[in-house]
Parts: structure tokens; sequence; C-alpha cells
């Protein structure tokens, strides 16, 4: 059993069958990926996999416990954080305060964005932040305003405050759309690096091509809302029903 079980999930929405009978087994500290064409599912299905959509068919399951009908509060006390395919940061707010947040909210349990001067005043946080950025390559923009960085660095300092909570499950929706291929390639060597020092499991839906198969242990494929094929990288290159669902030829 995968650290993350996905069974027998179906969603419709209307008369849309958005997803019909996917089962799914993460395998833990893997990067598993899910991909598929424009409307396959992808966005429906991870957003059932973090609580926010519930399925009207099936479970999902986090380490034996389902995510379902959970808060976004307990999936994160759970083990799961989420990166969104919008960066989700405070603009206006420095770097290195957007790093003291999660932070905060973690040990404290809550976090609003008028206690300020509650959360700068924690020592222990402000060195955990510190400390992270620096891990992170990101310590030289800590006085920066967030909204200022580059959408590579964005996306960095997205992840690190992710990683503040201490998941051991990270899900990344499209994390590099809107980069340029030198942001894209170093978000891929900042994953890797995450996943090789770690004990981490990644769960990814991504288009770029380059990007999946530079990461995933596992690859999943879906097409109008229902699993394809799931085998290794390797063997999902050239394989013809992905041929048939991405580039429409026959089988």
């Amino acid at each position: 059993m995968g650290i993350l079980e996905v069974k027998d999930v179906g969603k419709r929405f209307g008369g849309l069958q958005a997803l019909g009978d996917v089962n799914l087994s993460v395998q833990e500290n893997s990067c598993h990926a899910i991909i598929g064409p424009n409307g396959a599912g992808k966005s429906t299905l991870l957003n059932c996999l973090i609580g926010k959509l519930i399925p009207d068919t099936g479970s999902v399951l986090f380490d034996g416990q389902s995510v379902l009908g959970r808060t976004p509060y307990e999936i994160c006390q759970m083990g799961i954080s989420r990166v969104f395919q919008t960066p989700e940061i405070f603009g206006d707010l420095s770097v290195l305060e957007n790093m003291m947040i999660p932070i905060f909210a973690k040990r404290d349990g809550a976090f609003e964005l008028n206690a300020f001067s509650s959360v700068f005043a924690q020592r222990d946080v402000l060195e955990q932040a510190e400390h992270m950025l620096a891990e992170m390559n990101l310590a030289d923009k800590r006085h920066m305003h967030a909204a200022a960085m580059s959408r590579g660095d964005k996306r960095r300092l997205e992840i690190a405050m992710c990683l503040s909570q201490n998941p051991r499950l990270l899900l990344l929706d499209e994390p590099t759309a809107g980069m340029a291929r030198a942001d894209t390639n170093n978000t891929i060597d900042l994953l890797k690096q995450i996943k090789d020092e770690r004990d981490i499991t990644i769960a990814i839906i991504e288009h770029d091509m380059h990007v999946v198969f530079s990461l995933a242990d596992r690859i999943t494929v879906l097409a109008q809302g229902r699993p394809l094929v799931e085998d290794t990288p390797d063997k999902i290159k050239g394989h013809p029903k992905v041929r048939e669902a991405y580039l429409g030829e026959s089988a």
C-alpha cells in the first residue's frame, strides 16, 4: 500500500463526468507524476487529494486516513502541503516575512495578517525562517519585497514555505508554469535536491514533459477522467495509448 491511495474515485459536475473509477497508489519517498491532455481531470483529481473537492464515489487515503471533508489546516496537520499553479505569497511583504508566516502558524495553530507584531517578536521564528532561506539559496533576497522576485524565485519561496511545515507529501500543481527555461531547470534541480535529502513524497501535475521525465519515478496518464496507463517514465515514452491521447494517433 502506498502513502497515498486513491480508490475508485468518481466526480461529476452536472452532466460532465470529470473523473471515473480512478485508482492510484503513490509510494512513499517517490515522485509520482500525473499527466494528461487538457480536460483529462488532473486538476479535479488534485483537488480531491487535498480535500477541496469531495468525490461522488470512492475514497482518498493518506497514510490510511481519509482526507475527505477535512479543512486545509487539518490537511496540513496530516502532513500534506500543496504548491499552487500560481505562487501564493504575500507580495507586499518581504521574503523573510513571508517565510516567517507558516513557521509561526504551525507552532501556534493560527495566523492573522494584522498580528505581525506578535510574529516578528518571536526570535525562534526569525531564526528558523533565516535558516530555511539560507537552505533554499534565498538569504540574499530576504529583505526584498516578494512581489519583486522572479517567477522562479517566487516558486522557490513558496516551496520553502511548504517545507517549513515538514510535510510528508508535497503536491505540486504545474510548478514550472510560466517560467523561463533557466528557472524551470533551477526548479527541477531544487525538487531533485528536496527528494534526495528529505524524507518526503512528491506528487506532481505538469504539462512540461521535460520536467516530468526529469523527476518522476512513476507516471499516471489520465484521459477523459480515467487512468489510461501507469508505468515508469521509460515505458511511458512512446506508449501507443499515450500517443493516441496526446496526438490523436491510432494505437
